[in-house]
């Protein structure tokens, strides 16, 4: 069996390219291994009419609305491998399993390096997070520390001062920072810490506070960091799609990517790493790929 498209990833932005493309009778398989960036969060933020929702959650009823449109199928499984060229590609998985299609759509994410920092991976996602925009109001008018590189210190506090004006910056080691920024940190009263970090204090999940490798200890209630990523997959790279610096699938603004018949959406393909962004960015690229169907369709049968 060929599908009209395979999507990769069952993330907002592979799911709701799946409901658009369903709607528009296209037969797709998605493959998702379910092991999403987003499942440490207790609660997801920001998406119109789920504000508040659980990750699970979230991927449950999209499921189940999805259900409604026979035409898309669903398993559990990590893609390894992709092959071919537009009209025909193959995906293979981690059970030895081949699917073909005529388009693909990589909606891979990315995953997290983790920050060798002891006691950080007891706090994420409980109190300690990466986004002001998702986690933000949670952590309102609260004592917080920010751990961050030299050339993001600037521009994450102030993002973040409209949440909380009592917050320090750690830089964890990197000292980098430029005496500009500093004057201006100390402007409005943000100490700055370039001391490496020891250990996160934490009780049960909750930030106690940063201790740093001079004994110094930083009391705060919460923590926002700046993550390393890294592209949640492989096949990107594989099927010779351009990427961004970052590592990012270069992509227009209908998700198609640099190699013809293969799209990305997403995590993968963007720096905003928000749950409605990811999903407009799929009903986008969805609606890329029915349109290519449906031109070689027309042009085939006239």
């Amino acid at each position: 069996m060929t599908y009209d498209c395979i999507i990769v990833g069952g993330g907002p932005a592979g799911l709701n390219a799946a409901l658009v493309l369903g709607r528009a009778r296209k037969k797709v398989m998605v493959i998702d291994a379910e092991e999403a960036r987003n499942r440490v969060t207790r609660h997801s933020h920001g998406f119109l009419t789920r504000d508040g929702i659980t990750p699970h959650e979230f991927r449950r009823v999209a499921k189940e609305q999805i259900e409604a449109y026979p035409s898309v199928s669903f398993t559990t499984d990590t893609a390894v491998s992709a092959s071919g060229a537009d009209g025909d590609f193959t995906i293979t998985t981690d059970k030895g399993l081949a699917y073909h299609a005529k388009k693909l759509l990589l909606a891979v994410g990315k995953r997290d390096i983790r920050l060798p920092i002891e006691g950080l991976a007891e706090v994420y996602g409980k109190s300690a997070f990466v986004c002001p925009y998702c986690d933000g109001w949670e952590l309102r008018d609260q004592k917080l520390v920010v751990i961050v590189s030299h050339d993001k210190a600037l521009h994450m506090a102030k993002t973040l001062s409209g949440w909380t004006r009592d917050f320090t910056i750690c830089t964890n080691g990197d000292d980098k920072l430029t005496s500009q920024d500093r004057e201006e940190l100390n402007k409005h009263h943000i100490p700055v810490f370039d001391t490496p970090i020891s250990e996160i204090d934490s009780i049960n999940g909750m930030v106690k506070g940063v201790r740093l490798e001079d004994g110094t200890m930083i009391p705060c209630t919460g923590i926002f960091f700046a993550p390393e990523l890294g592209i949640g997959s492989d096949l990107p790279q594989l099927l010779g799609c351009e990427s961004a610096e970052d590592g990012s699938v270069v992509v227009d603004k209908f998700g198609k990517t640099s190699v013809p018949g293969v799209y990305s959406a997403g995590d993968s393909a963007t720096q905003m790493y928000q749950l409605i962004m990811a999903a407009s960015m799929g009903s986008m690229a969805a609606a890329g790929i029915n349109s290519e169907l449906l031109t070689e369709a027309w042009e085939q049968s006239w």
